[in-house]
C-alpha cells in the first residue's frame, strides 16, 4: 500500500534535494510543498514539526526532521 508522503523544503536547500531525489530513486510519489513561497504551509510545517528548517518529511502522519535516510527507510518499509 502507497504511503502518504509530503516533503516540505525549499528550492535552493541541498537536503531538501537530496531527500527529493532519494524518493524519486525509490519511486515513492510525494507532494513537495515549497515553503519559502507558501507561509501558511511553512506555518503548517512548523506546527507539525516544532521545526522552521527544511525538510520536514512527513510520512503516514510520522514527521521526520532533515533528510535522515535510515528513518525514512524505516517509514516507507523498504
Amino acid at each position: 500500500m502507497a504511503k502518504n508522503v509530503t516533503v516540505y523544503s525549499t528550492p535552493t536547500c541541498p537536503f531538501c534535494i537530496r531527500a527529493k531525489q532519494y524518493l524519486k530513486e525509490n519511486s515513492i510519489q510525494f507532494t513537495d510543498i515549497d515553503v519559502g513561497a507558501n507561509p501558511e504551509k511553512a506555518e503548517e510545517m512548523i506546527a507539525k514539526s516544532g521545526q522552521m528548517g527544511v525538510p520536514v518529511i512527513e510520512i503516514d502522519g510520522n514527521i521526520i526532521i532533515g533528510f535522515d535516510k535510515e528513518k525514512v527507510k524505516s517509514a516507507l518499509g523498504i
